[in-house]
């Protein structure tokens, strides 16, 4: 629908605060994840404990090892029997951690899923006063983009955390059996990853945040230049185009390597301290097993020595896993908050539960205060009294608040005060699926999905039968055309029809009216793309349709305002004329010198 944004102001990105989400902003989202994460608790449950048995058959396989070392050269046939045991051990270690990677991409995948759902279902009850002040890329990135890095994120979150946090603790007590001094210098030492990974991912929340207001500034960007790229052409504004994209692709490809670079500080970082644990693992051990530095000679064997350097290794490891997933994390709850950012947002008010039914059309604007913008005033004090039946146009000129009264009629905008009525119901005490099927709309700017050409028709009236759309195809004149395509009504369109000329995708707007015949009318220069020969036609039609129906005619080409039965002539948000068409000629006001100006052109429309 054309929305009169008149004095409005956008509010840009949702937000673009990039230290928004402080410690107890994180907390919060975690929060939020794990309502989400609830209906899946036997699935991680079943994860959880494949992971202790992943970790424990892989605990075991050094020792099997190591006792076969220690057997060779005793001629002892009990090493091959270890050996055989370590590797039926490895493959219970393949089979279990198999099976949790298929419940963890369960769990993952199923979880964004129900996301994206109910920032769909969001979407569907928000405000359009949301809608219009948001740049619509920046928010199918967060749906789309941001859903996908927080998938990442959660994904590696159920992989390595879990397998990770056991690894430690069961190595932790194997060790602890084996040898004390050893574990002691093991544990004294692989905590400093965990700390160097702390310190860096506290840093590199911010930037991970940043980055992804700077993709979602991108994105809203990409969609404008694509939707927009014919006046781009027409006006030769492609350089201008082309470096406002590189400026923001600048800004974003600064923000993401400065927090991919300072992310990528923890895995070596971590290394090097695990490195450091392996050595002195292997010099304490050799120690005890050469019996020097006051040790008892032999006081651990070699295949002991063997399980403890293969435990430093299975120990550290997880921490150097631990560390990557706190910096994928941080950025997969930075995507994460945008999302529920959208989900946060105050839906419209609630809507009472009477309908609309047998609806006769009588419309009464009492006392209506409205803007978009609380600093700008728009339309004030605005009555109008509409009889069942009655035809009006609203006419004034661009501003003045034509379609802001449709936006409200059709409570895709409530008022900030007075009322509008239908039938003596206040709208705001009726539900809107009620008061928006009792009009009819036909816009200036037309909207198809992809689809056949009966699909779209239908959108109207599921339950029409197809001689039905083909009556109404013909009372609107698009059947002609509709009947040379290749395949007819079963005719696939693509986006926004854009094979189509924009007067047959006017046509088939009109069409769908037909089909439905609603009490009342609204028609948003409702033929402003067809020719004259055609507009003839459909003005014919409409004479047809709009028999015994309320009708509002937002008029740009005063021409269309003669037969009305009453007509409205606005500036600056205020009725400064009103009554027929000859009426308002004898007065020779506004109205008269608007007419005068060119019969209902462009420029009377501008003046």
């Amino acid at each position: 629908m054309a929305v009169d944004t008149s004095g409005f102001v956008p509010k840009g990105n949702l937000n673009t605060d990039s230290g928004a989400l402080s410690a107890s902003g994180r907390k919060h989202t975690i929060k939020r994840i794990w309502e989400f994460l609830k209906s899946y608790r036997p699935k991680i449950f079943a994860s959880l404990c494949l992971a202790l048995v992943s970790v424990l058959l892989t605990l075991l396989v050094p020792i099997k090892i190591g006792n076969a070392i220690d057997l060779i050269g005793t001629g002892s046939s009990g090493m091959y029997g270890d050996l055989l045991i370590a590797a039926l051990f490895a493959i219970g270690v393949c089979i279990s951690q198999f099976a949790m990677n298929i419940i963890n991409n369960s769990i993952t995948y199923h979880t964004v899923k129900d996301i994206r759902n109910r920032a769909i279902e969001k979407l569907q009850t928000l405000p359009l006063s949301y809608i219009d002040s948001h740049p619509h890329g920046d928010i199918v990135s967060r749906i789309v983009a941001d859903a996908d890095q927080f998938t990442d994120g959660l994904l590696m979150g159920f992989t390595q955390a879990f397998t990770g946090i056991m690894t430690i603790a069961g190595t932790l007590m194997f060790m602890l059996s084996m040898n004390v001094v050893i574990t002691v210098v093991v544990v004294f030492v692989t905590p400093l990853s965990i700390f160097i990974a702390r310190f860096i991912s506290k840093h590199t929340y911010d930037m991970f945040k940043i980055q992804g207001i700077e993709r979602g500034n991108q994105t809203a960007v990409i969609d404008e230049m694509i939707k927009n790229e014919k006046t781009v052409k027409a006006f030769c504004m492609e350089k201008d185009a082309l470096g406002r994209f590189d400026e923001i692709n600048e800004r974003l490809t600064a923000s993401s390597l400065r927090a991919i670079f300072f992310s990528s500080l923890t895995n070596p970082c971590t290394r090097f301290v695990n490195a450091v644990c392996y050595a002195l693992v292997a010099l304490s051990g050799a120690y005890f097993a050469m019996g020097k530095g006051g040790f008892a000679a032999g006081a651990i064997t070699v295949g002991t020595l063997t399980v403890f350097l293969s435990y430093a290794n299975q120990y550290t490891k997880p921490f150097n896993e631990i560390s990557s997933v706190i910096s994928e994390l941080q950025n997969s709850l930075a995507c994460a908050a945008k999302v529920f950012e959208i989900l946060e947002e105050e839906s419209e008010t609630p809507q009472k539960e009477d309908k609309i039914t047998d609806c006769r059309g009588d419309v009464a604007v009492e006392n209506v205060d409205f803007s978009y913008d609380p600093s700008v005033e728009l339309i004030k004090g605005l009555r109008i009294l509409v009889k069942s039946g009655q035809r009006v146009a609203i006419v004034g000129p661009t501003g003045c608040g034509k379609t802001t009264i449709i936006n409200l009629l059709m409570r895709f905008y409530d008022t900030d005060s007075g009322r509008i009525t239908v039938d003596k119901k206040d709208i705001r005490d009726v539900t809107r699926k009620s008061l928006r099927r009792s009009y009819g709309m036909v816009l200036q700017e037309t909207w198809l999905k992809y689809g056949t050409i009966m699909d779209n028709l239908l959108m109207a009236r599921p339950d029409a039968t197809k001689e039905e759309v083909i009556n109404a195809a013909k009372l609107s004149h698009a059947h002609g055309f509709i009947r040379r395509l290749e395949k007819g009504y079963d005719t696939v369109i693509g986006e926004e029809g854009e094979e189509l000329s924009a007067g047959q995708k006017q046509l088939l707007c009109i069409t769908r009216v037909m089909l439905n015949l609603p009490p009342m009318l609204i028609l948003d220069e409702a033929t402003s793309s067809i020719d004259t020969r055609t507009e003839m036609k459909i003005q014919s039609a409409f004479e047809t349709l709009m028999k015994g129906r309320t009708s509002f005619i937002v008029a740009h080409r005063l021409s269309t305002t003669v037969n009305a039965d009453l007509i409205l002539v606005m500036q600056k948000g205020r009725i400064i004329e009103m009554g027929d068409h000859l009426s308002l000629i004898r007065k020779g006001g506004f109205y008269k010198s608007l007419y005068m100006a060119g019969m209902g052109g462009d420029e009377a429309d501008g003046s």
